[in-house]
């Protein structure tokens, strides 16, 4: 494991100016920066955070949402906590420092709905907590029909070589699957991101049909399909790692990405093929 620093924050949740229409979140906590899958995608690599090569751990994180979300309470400012947007809550070094397990005992106390995202399957390991969550949140009054808890597991691709090239650091597609399965065996509510598929490698057509069914095949309520956004550093990396693997990509790609996402045509075609895809095998196209 790379080193890791201990920081203490002065705030830890974010609250956005409008509702994320795809995951519903109004708020986003991170306990974590920077993450030790080393998934090559991520969009963290362009961000202003991408500077840095140090992991750290927000070790005052429980202490300082227990304030912040008091006084959200207090106002009844209840809506969905984005547990994992810019990092991963349940990435391994969470073993050691459980602050992910104490803000989710934080959320119960207060009553908000979460939504977890996740590649790990440690989450398993608070499936008590969440429940409790699940049990007692308060919904935005517009949102009240869903429940108080979703969980998503996100993936770029079923296949192992890929993943493992993409997301070296990453519990296979497989144990993510079977995570998956066990937090629908416990009756949550659950889906898939396939966020990013990766352009000429997970997004042709027999590949998201077999990443739809496998939703459908493992209960998944929704599934989300999103396209892969370069830039900055991020995108450096990401050339550097396809010319390594996949360097007949590399012209294809250089004109796919004029800007940070792929052409509004390639946007277009995707969404129109994942909602094809989902009607298809019967499975929810996002959760609202």
């Amino acid at each position: 494991m790379k080193m890791v620093r201990e920081i203490f924050v002065k705030s830890v949740l974010n609250k956005h100016k409008k509702r994320d229409e795809w995951f519903l979140d109004d708020y986003s906590l991170n306990p974590y920066q920077l993450c030790e899958f080393g998934c090559v995608y991520c969009y963290i690599h362009g961000s202003k955070y991408g500077g840095t090569k140090s992991l750290a751990v927000k070790v005052n994180a429980p202490l300082i949402l227990q304030r912040e979300l008091r006084k959200r309470a207090e106002r009844k400012e209840y809506g969905f906590i984005a547990l994992g947007s810019a990092t991963e809550p349940w990435q391994p070094m969470e073993e050691r420092y459980q602050v992910t397990r104490r803000c989710l005992e934080v959320i119960a106390k207060f009553r908000f709905p979460v939504h977890c995202l996740t590649k790990s399957t440690l989450i398993l390991r608070d499936l008590d907590l969440l429940r409790e969550i699940d049990r007692k949140a308060i919904l935005p009054g517009d949102l009240k029909g869903l429940r108080g808890v979703l969980v998503t597991f996100s993936f770029s691709s079923l296949d192992e070589k890929i993943a493992k090239i993409f997301e070296p650091k990453a519990p296979s597609p497989e144990e993510r699957l079977e995570a998956l399965w066990r937090v629908k065996e416990e009756g949550f509510y659950a889906g898939i991101a396939y966020i990013p598929v990766l352009p000429f490698i997970s997004d042709p057509d027999e590949q998201l049909e077999e990443m739809i069914k496998a939703a459908k095949e493992f209960s998944a309520d929704y599934v989300f399909v999103g396209a892969l956004t370069l830039y900055g550093s991020g995108k450096t990396a990401y050339y550097t790692i396809l010319e390594r693997h996949f360097p007949e990509l590399l012209p294809k790609y250089k004109e796919l990405f004029k800007f940070n996402q792929p052409n509004w045509e390639y946007q277009r075609r995707l969404e129109k093929k994942a909602r094809e895809l989902c009607k298809k095998y019967n499975v929810k196209y996002r959760i609202v």
